[in-house]
């Protein structure tokens, strides 16, 4: 039975467990990240972040000087990004002396992600570019009698944003469906939004491979990108705030860059048994 260490951290409550595996010798199956994510058998977490030096990532084209954030959502399946993650990532490196800051270079499965280090110790992830597809979706989903457009939006990873009237009536324990289907073949997370105020949103989301989670920082920025574009927004930059369960985020919106800002923290460590 091989004993790992973890720290579990959390931004506006979407919660991972950090694996640090510096030298990259550790290979965490699918199976052993649904054990470390099970809320009752397990630590309990929306998705591991193990950190690895780039240098030993096999696919990673990159610098190799730099720190590797390999995410996996809590069934065991891999995600390309995450940006709640990044922040918490980013807290761990400087946490552990592994990074200084102000900004650090973070390396995903969706390129660089520089994150600076605030003075009032919240981190501002550049997120990169959001593409918007004014095709929408036909989603269906608890709590709603019928079938509701969502808007693809894809930070990195893929999303589709729906405008509801009240966030409350959804029934996000069982994943909603969309069509077509073969739209989102490798799944996607489902943002539900509710206009609050001038570039003030409210959301709750469903990810894939997660389940409804308290928070998705990909997920707040593909919310605001889209009400943006509801809006008829045309001249940046503008920022957003957008309500999650788990607190509040600040989005920016550029011409072709977005930046999340938000806390994050770090709140256990220890040693978990693989069986």
């Amino acid at each position: 039975m091989q004993q790992i260490e973890f720290i579990k951290g959390h931004g506006t409550e979407n919660d991972f467990v950090i694996v640090p595996d510096l030298d990259g010798e550790l290979d965490l199956t699918p199976a052993e990240v649904a054990a470390i994510c099970d809320r009752r058998a397990g630590i309990g977490a929306d998705g591991v972040l193990r950190v690895v030096a780039s240098q030993h990532v096999p696919d990673w084209d990159g610098p190799d000087d730099l720190w590797f954030m390999d995410y996996h959502n809590a069934d065991g399946s891999v995600s390309e990004m995450c940006g709640n993650g990044v922040r918490v990532f980013a807290h761990f490196l400087i946490e552990r002396g592994l990074a200084t800051g102000p900004v650090i270079d973070i390396a995903t499965r969706d390129g660089l992600k520089p994150t600076e280090v605030l003075a009032d110790g919240r981190y501002r992830v550049n997120m990169g570019p959001i593409e918007v597809d004014d095709d929408p979706v036909a989603v269906q989903v608890g709590g709603l009698g019928s079938e509701i457009s969502a808007f693809p939006a894809d930070v990195g990873n893929p999303h589709a944003v729906a405008f509801v009237d009240d966030l409350d009536v959804l029934e996000l324990f069982h994943a909603p469906t969309w069509a077509p289907a073969d739209r989102f073949p490798a799944g996607v997370n489902i943002e539900f939004i509710k206009p609050v105020g001038p570039r003030h949103i409210a959301m709750r989301v469903f990810e894939r491979g997660s389940g409804e989670t308290r928070s998705c920082g990909t997920g707040t920025c593909a919310a605001a990108a889209v009400a943006a574009r509801r809006a008829g927004e045309s001249t940046f930059p503008i920022s957003y705030r957008v309500d999650v369960p788990g607190g509040t985020v600040e989005v920016e919106l550029q011409e072709r860059q977005s930046y999340l800002t938000g806390p994050a923290e770090i709140v256990a460590e220890g040693t978990f048994r693989l069986a």
